[in-house]
């Protein structure tokens, strides 16, 4: 089940829970702890089994016509179970109702990390489209590959 989150601490939990999951991913503490934090105020839609979170996206308002997917995690064991496209599918219709134009997403660059290679076909597959690299927005050994969709 699918469904959107409005609590600030149940954003923070389910947050923390799949994020602390995902080391592969989320393994720089105060990256996380800022994931962590900045979801309160973000909206989010949450997949759940019997009750439980398994999944998160959160969405977050970058400008008048743009939303960007700002963070999203599934728990490892529903990995390849499609919880993340519906979770995304969910997403943006929020972000088509809100009236946006584009959503983007930010990512470490494919050929760097073999994780964040799926991640990239991850997003090319929703559909997204190769924006801008930015080689030292994070780091150099990991750089930020913007993507974005058109929403209309």
């Amino acid at each position: 089940m699918i469904r959107i989150v409005c609590n600030a601490e149940e954003k923070r939990r389910i947050t923390r829970l799949i994020l602390e999951a995902l080391p592969e991913w989320f393994g720089i503490p105060e990256a996380r702890e800022t994931y962590i934090a900045e979801s309160a105020n973000e909206i989010m839609v949450a997949s759940f089994k019997n009750d439980a979170p398994n999944g998160f996206l959160c969405l977050k308002e970058t400008g008048k016509d743009t939303v960007e997917l700002a963070v999203m995690g599934v728990l490892p064991e529903y990995h390849r179970k499609g919880i993340g496209t519906k979770l995304f599918r969910v997403a943006k219709q929020i972000a088509v109702e809100k009236g946006c134009s584009f959503m983007q997403v930010k990512t470490v660059q494919m050929g760097h990390d073999a994780e964040y290679d799926r991640t990239n076909r991850f997003y090319l597959a929703l559909g997204f489209k190769e924006f801008e690299v930015i080689p030292t927005l994070w780091d150099e050994r990991n750089p930020c590959q913007i993507y974005v969709m058109s929403l209309k």
